[in-house]
């Protein structure tokens, strides 16, 4: 009776602590689905801006500015760092539109060149950037090929800082209505496209937070 009440014990607790490892396992993959940790400091976890979109909001300490960020990331990784997805990132304050990045999470390859008011193209690559950096006449800029649903065009995206580009409006506007959005970036292991999925944001979050709509290319 000592022996069976023993095993009985025990099964009990190996009941348990599976229930227990079950629920565990249940709540993080609907925080999974549902929310997103933030990478940032004094900035809430993210929560869902519909489709794959996250949205995370903070607030500026010295202004008391409100800021949003939406987030998408790729479908896919680009080989110079097979544990980090590509993402692209809206930001706004205060109600207005501030920017867009277009973060390919690998090391840019050559074809940068520097930029200059009014020109949307060099000659010549040129690596450097001379002046005011990153908003300077001279940031250097990098080309890329986008597509958004049936439509392509080549862009020439200031970079900003690391390896991190900064988005024109218009691709941004293009983009939060699209149900296709690639990237092609000449990263340092040849040409590679980023792949996202951008359909399903609640564009009405975005008019409402950024004061940007939809339009198409």
């Amino acid at each position: 009776m000592r022996i069976m009440s023993m095993f009985h014990n025990k099964n009990r607790r190996f009941w348990a602590v599976g229930t227990l490892a079950g629920l565990i396992l249940m709540a993080v993959s609907a925080f999974a689905q549902q929310g997103a940790m933030s990478p940032n400091q004094d900035e809430k976890d993210g929560v869902s801006a519909g489709g794959n979109w996250m949205e995370f909001q903070s607030e500026d300490k010295m202004t008391g500015a409100k800021q949003v960020r939406f987030e998408l990331l790729a479908n896919n990784y680009l080989k110079g760092d097979p544990d980090y997805k590509p993402r692209v990132e809206l930001s706004c304050t205060n109600g207005k539109y501030k920017f867009a990045e277009f973060n390919p999470g690998a090391a840019l390859g050559k074809g940068r060149y520097p930029g200059y008011p009014g020109y949307g193209f060099a000659p010549y690559p040129y690596p450097y950037a001379y002046g005011p950096y990153p908003y300077g006449w001279y940031a250097p800029k990098a080309w890329v090929m986008v597509r958004i649903d049936g439509s392509h065009d080549h862009k020439g995206w200031n970079l900003m800082r690391g390896n991190i580009l900064s988005m024109d409006k218009g691709t941004v506007r293009g983009l939060i209505g699209a149900q296709v959005f690639n990237v092609e970036v000449r990263t340092k292991s040849g040409f590679e496209i980023a792949e996202f999925s951008p359909e399903g944001l609640n564009l009405d979050e975005v008019k409402h937070t950024c004061d940007l709509t939809h339009h198409k290319p």
